[in-house]
């Protein structure tokens, strides 16, 4: 099995001297999906914004065999699609469809291509019928839906969500689960939803103090951790993983 991310003794400080992260080391190979436990403030997001060059700290980053660097971020933000928290924040051209093929266009393709690649993702997100929408009249579940599919027509090899359940009532949280788990990228999901972990991923690390203080799968973390929280299996339906 490939490893698709490889993080050893990650340090980063903010410009007014706290220590974000003090020393991480990460794995993800492919076909995992990993949950990202914490408090606000552990580290998580800081993290995440390493893996494609937002952020630059001490240590060792690579994606996809490449060490993450000013001269290979271009190459890696073809690898590796974020998708923030509020979807709003990567919607906005007057259509649909045109906010997805944004991102194919600018690595070049024709405008026929680009539509093509926009079409074929927004009907993997079942959103084919809304290209021709204005982003601001979707719901909620809609727009983290068209803000996976502008990630999806960049044809990346990884995804990393930010609080994806942010704004999404229960059905859409259980329609988001079934999209993640069908969708054949590793992924990464920052999150502080148990039952969504549960129905989408293998895998999780729990961040403290800017260090991955535990990691296991998502019942462990539960467990060991001894969070309260009661799964509704008619809210998310589990996804079992290999």
């Amino acid at each position: 099995m490939a490893r698709l991310i490889d993080v050893r003794n990650l340090r980063f400080r903010y410009e007014d001297g706290a220590a974000a992260l003090n020393g991480v080391d990460f794995r993800l190979e492919e076909g995992e999906a990993v949950a990202l436990f914490g408090a606000n403030g552990s580290g998580k997001t800081t993290f995440v914004m390493h893996l494609n060059g937002l952020l630059a700290g001490e240590g060792s980053v690579e994606v996809c065999g490449l060490a993450v660097d000013r001269q290979t971020i271009p190459a890696i933000r073809r690898k590796i699609g974020l998708v923030f928290q509020d979807s709003e924040s990567q919607l906005f051209m007057p259509t649909v469809l045109e906010d997805v093929a944004f991102g194919p266009l600018n690595l070049g393709m024709s405008s026929e291509q680009a539509a093509a690649r926009a079409h074929a993702a927004l009907a993997t997100v079942g959103m084919a019928a809304a290209a021709s929408r204005a982003p601001y009249h979707l719901s909620a579940g809609e727009k983290k839906r068209v803000a996976i599919a502008g990630i999806l027509a960049m044809d990346p090899e990884i995804l990393v969500l930010d609080e994806p359940t942010t704004f999404l009532d229960p059905p859409g949280q259980r329609a988001l689960a079934g999209l993640l788990a069908d969708l054949p990228q590793a992924k990464i999901l920052v999150t502080h939803n148990i039952p969504f972990a549960l129905a989408t991923c293998n895998r999780a690390v729990f961040f403290q103090g800017g260090v991955i203080a535990a990691e296991g799968s998502v019942e462990e973390m539960v467990s060991r951790f001894g969070w309260d929280f009661t799964p509704d299996p008619s809210k998310l339906n589990r996804r079992q993983r290999a």
